[in-house]
């Protein structure tokens, strides 16, 4: 089964070809970040309008990587949210449009339940079941995965999620947009010890996350030293940018280990935009090595948003007999624990 993925839930446009037995075909990626970097953040509006300037170049790319046509497809996926509503609409469009002309089967994927299925991608898989660490600008998650659509949500941030965190602070310090990655980057140069960072609700059991205190506490760091200093000399921000990031991922890492108890699991997955975190990698591998689990995650390309991840979930529901009828789904907002599994046998392709 050879299946189209289309990824437009927010700032990037994503087109992939996933066959059901020889794996992912072509893969291509538009990213926005420039458009957006004038304005310190994603402009909805311009977002989806490009997404509408973007999709259609893009789809051709990946039928001339993959060499097939259009009516070659047996299928295509499309992310149904959670995301800008506009952006959404984009791609369900389109999506929708195609399966009716082409005589072929359509289907509204979670976004969220991509990014913890990118793993897949990889030739070394994680097995079921495992704990998920869905991780991103907008999610911070423990999900308990039993298998496809079969998710209990364990524990979630209560206010901004990790990579909103990120991005935030990266904005107090006016470091280069996307924010996140900037962030991390700077924070090579810098000393995590000089500033004494909080590592929120580690302090108390469970396993919910809280990162505006965090981001609260860098916001007072960074005025307490432009007030005494003026502007920050690259030295202080590179350790803020140390201590910021070596408390979000210690906070992360602690949270994942009690998941790991709690579960009696010994397999994590960690998805989602953060998940590219080389220093969050290297902390989660080192702790779970002590504790003889494993952690698994997609390459850096998968962590981000992107059709590849689209295309894989979206295979495997609609191998299961899972579809839409030709109205377009579109979600705002959509947990993934309220995902169901598909009718008929798990594929898992």
């Amino acid at each position: 089964m050879r299946i189209m993925g289309i990824e437009t839930s927010c700032d990037e446009t994503g087109i992939a070809i996933y066959h059901s037995e020889k794996g992912l075909l072509a893969n291509r990626l538009y990213s926005q970040a420039a458009m957006h970097a004038e304005y310190g953040g994603v402009v909805p509006e311009l977002a989806s309008r490009d997404h509408v300037r973007k999709i259609l170049p893009l789809i051709k790319m990946v039928l001339s990587d993959s060499d097939m046509e259009l009516s070659d497809l047996d299928g295509i996926a499309y992310t149904s949210g959670p995301g800008l509503i506009g952006a959404l609409m984009v791609g369900g469009a389109l999506a929708s449009s195609l399966g009716y002309a082409l005589g072929i089967p359509v289907l509204g994927v979670n976004h969220m339940e991509g990014h913890l299925l990118a793993p897949m991608l990889e030739k070394t898989r994680p097995e079921f079941p495992f704990v998920a660490l869905l991780v991103s600008g907008g999610h911070t998650q423990l999900v308990s995965v039993n298998g496809l659509g079969d998710y209990q949500l364990l524990g979630e941030s209560l206010d901004d999620a990790a990579g909103e965190a990120f991005d935030k602070t990266a904005k107090m310090l006016d470091l280069d947009y996307p924010g996140g990655p900037a962030l991390a980057k700077f924070a090579e140069e810098g000393d995590a010890d000089r500033f004494n960072f909080p590592r929120p609700m580690t302090d108390r059991p469970g396993l919910n996350f809280s990162f505006s205190g965090l981001k609260t506490f860098s916001r007072n760091l960074i005025d307490k030293h432009r007030r005494k200093n003026g502007l920050l000399d690259l030295q202080t921000c590179a350790d803020i940018c140390a201590g910021f990031q070596e408390a979000v991922v210690d906070t992360l890492v602690i949270k994942c280990l009690r998941a790991i108890e709690f579960t009696s699991l010994k397999v994590l997955v960690i998805a989602g935009g953060v998940a590219a975190n080389e220093r969050l990698r290297e902390k989660l591998e080192y702790a779970l090595k002590i504790q003889e689990a494993h952690v698994f995650y997609a390459r850096q390309e998968f962590c981000t948003d992107n059709g590849a991840m689209i295309a894989y979930a979206g295979c495997q529901r609609l191998l299961a007999g899972e579809r839409n009828n030709l109205a377009v789904d579109a979600f705002p907002r959509w947990s993934v624990d309220t995902l169901a599994p598909p009718l008929g046998e798990k594929p898992w392709t």
